[in-house]
């Protein structure tokens, strides 16, 4: 699995720090970590901003995202990693370093990610159940990457690894008008 994620420029960022993490017996730390700037990047848009912007000079970004790190209470480790990326105008790559490291911690604890997309939030009781059904399908433990998509409209699209679950209603609407066109 780590193959394909070194791959890529974030997957080889993400490498990088699981390999930090792991070294420090941090990964859950780290997880957790970024968990805490995965959600800042979805309820800040001067946030996103900062990570997406060429214009934000190099040593303005490196000071912006050291300060968003000790905002939101991440770890040495992520906070170093955090500025390497903005010293090396990588920021961009951020949720694809998060995605990838994610699975590279649920790898390493025996887990299969999940990336799930989902009309609306899902409750805790839901996503619970969500696991123990994918975890009947494949066999082992499954970690779950949330994300909300309002044009579903409903249900879930889950995608494990080449597998894919489609029950949007939004695929289902599209289906139907596909076959009324004959």
């Amino acid at each position: 699995m780590s193959g394909g994620i070194q791959a890529s420029l974030a997957g080889r960022y993400a490498t990088a720090l699981f390999e930090l993490a792991r070294d420090d017996q941090s990964i859950a730390t780290v997880e957790q970590s970024l968990g805490g700037v995965r959600q800042a990047l979805g309820e800040s848009a001067e946030f996103r901003a900062l990570v997406t912007s060429p214009l934000v000079a190099r040593d303005a970004a490196t000071k912006a995202i050291e300060a968003v790190a000790d905002s939101i209470g991440v770890d040495p480790t992520t906070k170093r990693f955090l500025g390497v990326l903005a010293q090396n105008r990588r920021l961009k790559e951020l949720p694809a370093v998060i995605r990838a490291f994610r699975a590279l911690a649920a790898n390493h604890r025996g887990e299969v990610t999940a990336e799930v997309a989902s009309a609306h939030t899902l409750t805790d009781d839901q996503v619970d159940a969500l696991k123990q059904q994918l975890r009947a399908r494949v066999g082992r433990d499954v970690s779950v990457d949330l994300k909300v998509d309002p044009s579903l409209l409903g249900g879930l699209v889950v995608k494990i690894g080449s597998l894919m679950i489609d029950s949007s209603i939004k695929t289902r609407l599209n289906t139907l008008a596909h076959a009324m066109k004959g």
